[in-house]
């Protein structure tokens, strides 16, 4: 029977979840649904991607309260994305609002509430023309969000265009709720003097949120605090913070959960690893790194002599020949937030993406850090700076920037270096964010009563 035919006397929240068409914005979204069904079982969602993405998730296991529907794809499947980073973002922009308000039309069930990721500033549109209240979801730092929200600031002193090294080393200090930040750690969408549209982009992100209902923050209170505090003090939105939004939730209570004899050959790999030996490695599934980088990063870890796990995007068999020294296990995809809750696991090398870095908190797990642009800087600046609990290996993102394998099997060997002092504080602070992070989801914990304070707003609007 459908979730909607038994409850026919009660009442539902009909929610039309649509997010950013990219792996790092759709998972989020997804884990952020399956929190708001388990949470109330009068919540139905309707859950829209693009149709090349349908056939990625369509076989993924998800509550029956969770349905998926389907948008045109904004550019033939074949085409790679990655290659016209911004063209696919204009298309974005330009050829999924009709479409997607057509579908809100031929929905069977009235729409109690748009969920839209905050880079989709158009949905915003579609919920005031229909008078649909939205919650724009912003999959990212706060952090990130309030350098966004205040740009202008940097413009009024001085501090914009960043049209050098020297001055990408400035500090400033202005920022509401963020503290001393060098100009080369904001976004690159903010920097990169040579793709202002980037800017203007995320200024229309910033214009349109500001006339949404609910603002959603996947970070989690504790960690950000006076970013969170700075932010319900600038906007009219009710902000609420409901990370992390990671798939935390199939684990139930035990996130080292083990399958015994059907466990995956890299967790059987990992299962002979003495405690807090492995290094994991992985730098996203979008961005890219070059090959002479790959090249100095395989060497390093190779001569480090450091026991390491590294989920590589193709030339696997390259690289698996340069960390040939029997320390490493190479693979193309692994369960990421499984394998960084494993106890042999004692680090994580990435790239910082705002999923990986709320993974790794959630596990415990200290970080090295290698950026590669948009908000990853800012994250890495949050790791370092503001969390102390993980070291830069690429402390300057620029393309002529090669970090070398000496630079990195130094540090590689210094990080994993358990009887370190400076190791053992960092590891300290780490263990206090993940409580923080794990009791945040509790049902006392911060983002669990957001959640519920969030449904319950939402709830006053729903449909018989």
């Amino acid at each position: 029977m459908s979730p909607l035919k038994s409850e026919s006397t009660s009442r539902v929240s009909h929610v039309v979840a649509m997010p950013y068409p990219g792996r790092g914005h759709i998972n989020p979204m997804m884990n952020l649904c399956k929190s708001l069904v388990s949470t109330a079982d009068h919540v139905f969602i309707t859950f829209v991607v693009t149709e090349e993405w349908q056939g990625f998730i369509g076989s993924e296991p998800s509550p029956e309260t969770i349905r998926l529907a389907s948008l045109p794809n904004v550019i033939p499947s074949e085409q790679v994305r990655g290659a016209d980073i911004d063209g696919f973002i204009e298309a974005v922009m330009t050829k999924l609002e009709a479409p997607f308000e057509l579908l809100l039309d031929r929905l069977e069930l009235p729409v109690t509430l748009i969920m839209a990721d905050s880079l989709l500033f158009w949905a915003v549109g579609v919920g005031n023309r229909k008078n649909i209240p939205v919650a724009s979801f912003w999959p990212m730092s706060a952090m990130t969000f309030s350098m966004h929200k205040h740009f202008n600031l940097l413009v009024q002193n001085g501090h914009y265009p960043v049209d050098s090294l020297e001055m990408g080393k400035e500090r400033v200090d202005y920022i509401p709720g963020v503290s001393s930040t060098r100009l080369m750690d904001f976004p690159s969408s903010i920097i990169n003097v040579r793709k202002p549209h980037l800017l203007q982009f995320f200024y229309n992100i910033m214009s349109w949120v500001s006339k949404s209902q609910y603002l959603l923050v996947a970070s989690i209170y504790e960690l950000e605090p006076r970013t969170i505090d700075a932010l319900r003090v600038k906007l009219s939105s009710s902000v609420y913070t409901i990370g992390p939004a990671i798939p935390y939730f199939k684990f139930g209570n035990d996130y080292s959960l083990s399958l015994g004899h059907n466990e995956p050959n890299y967790i059987q790999w990992l299962n002979h690893q003495p405690e807090s030996s492995v290094l994991y490695v992985s730098f996203g599934s979008f961005h890219s790194i070059s090959g002479a980088q790959m090249d100095e990063i395989a060497a390093g870890l190779r001569d480090s002599g450091v026991r390491f796990l590294w989920v590589v995007r193709g030339e696997i068999n390259k690289l698996k020949e340069a960390c040939a020294n029997g320390k490493g296990l190479l693979l193309p995809w692994c369960d990421q937030l499984r394998v960084l809750s494993h106890p042999c696991i004692g680090g994580f090398l990435t790239h910082c993406g705002w999923n990986s870095v709320q993974e790794g908190v959630f596990s415990g797990v200290p970080f090295l850090t290698f950026p590669v642009g948009m908000d990853q800087t800012t994250n890495s600046k949050l790791i370092e700076e503001d969390w102390k609990v993980g070291w830069r290996v690429r402390k300057e993102v620029r393309v002529e920037n090669l970090v070398t394998r000496d630079e990195i099997m130094e540090l590689v060997k210094k990080f994993m270096d358990l009887e370190s002092n400076e190791v053992k504080e960092m590891r300290r602070r780490v263990k206090e964010l993940q409580n923080i992070c794990q009791h945040a989801i509790l049902q006392d914990g911060s983002s669990q009563v957001n959640i519920e304070s969030f449904i319950r707003e939402v709830s006053q609007c729903s449909v018989y």
